[in-house]
């Protein structure tokens, strides 16, 4: 059995007319899980909050704190006939329910976590949003405020003691936030292809030996990436043993999004899934959590995401 999350509130936050990080990528989603029938495969719970004590796994008390003040002031100045939203970055800013969302999307992403490890299901996929990838320790950036995905893997093995966890991320972008959060920790192995030179731009990758970095030029298409996944990432997976496995499940590396410049289709997606899946199976009692990160044409997101789950769900 498949577990699905997501929270209202993660509608809620939204960044302005135009942004594409918007809301309707999640009605994609559930409209596509609607007209397959897919939905009916999945097993759906309502997203907790995360609490503060379990973010701070991930991330600074100051930057929980900091982001905390910015939704409060940002309420107040609205009381007194203020702008909408307040800036973070030149891409990214909240609104008064941003700072709900984050919390719903990091409690999906632990929730999730629980309920694999406890054998309630093989897997989860967490519908959240904001997504986390970009999201530092100690900076919220490109759309992301907590990093969904380095959080549950830390509190997989602070909370419930795991050994191993692997994080698979395949957004167009690199998970700059990840890296800064999970690099040189020898419990967890990061693997990853994203689009290079891309976003965000004056990164520097860390050379730590956790981490498989693959940066592909742009219209590198997917026959291209599952070549380097088999001779990169299954050698590296195989010989770590990952107990658990977190997805950063980003939709933005297909031919369709004008985010990037990769060209992968639905069936790479589920290539990939498949080969995550066999893993997972192998060495982790088949436990994978996977969050939705990027995707921003809807019609390939909804597709892309069909797919991924039909793996997840074995229908």
């Amino acid at each position: 059995m498949t577990g699905y999350y997501t929270h209202p509130d993660c509608r809620k936050h939204e960044m302005g007319p135009g942004h594409p990080e918007c809301p309707e990528r999640l009605d994609a989603i559930e409209d596509r899980l609607l007209i397959t029938g897919l939905g009916l495969a999945l097993e759906r719970r309502e997203a907790p909050a995360a609490s503060l004590t379990d973010i701070e796994l991930a991330h600074s008390r100051t930057h929980v704190a900091a982001l905390r003040g910015l939704s409060d002031v940002l309420k107040e100045d609205i009381l007194a006939g203020g702008p909408p939203y307040a800036q973070v970055d030149p891409d990214t800013s909240i609104n008064v329910y941003t700072w709900d969302a984050a919390l719903h999307a990091a409690g999906a992403a632990l929730a999730a976590t629980d309920a694999v490890i406890a054998g309630d299901f093989e897997n989860a996929f967490c519908a959240i949003r904001p997504p986390g990838h970009h999201a530092c320790r100690d900076q919220a950036m490109g759309f992301c405020f907590f990093n969904n995905v380095a959080l549950a893997a830390k509190y997989a093995l602070e909370r419930h003691g795991l050994k191993r966890v692997a994080i698979v991320d395949f957004d167009v972008h690199h998970g700059n936030g990840t890296e800064d959060i999970v690099a040189g920790d020898k419990r967890i192995l990061m693997v990853s292809f994203y689009q290079y030179p891309f976003y965000p731009l004056d990164h520097v990758h860390s050379s730590a030996a956790n981490l498989v970095n693959l940066p592909v030029p742009a219209y590198t298409k997917g026959m291209e990436i599952r070549e380097l996944i088999e001779s990169a990432w299954m050698p590296r997976l195989e010989a770590f043993r990952p107990e658990m496995i977190f997805i950063s499940a980003g939709f933005d590396s297909h031919r369709e999004d004008d985010m990037g410049q990769l060209g992968l289709v639905e069936q790479d997606y589920i290539w990939i899934t498949h080969r995550i899946k066999d893993v997972a199976r192998r060495h982790g009692k088949g436990r994978i959590v996977s969050c939705l990160e990027g995707g921003y044409s809807l019609s390939a997101l909804g597709r892309s995401v069909e797919g991924h789950i039909r793996v997840l769900a074995d229908v």
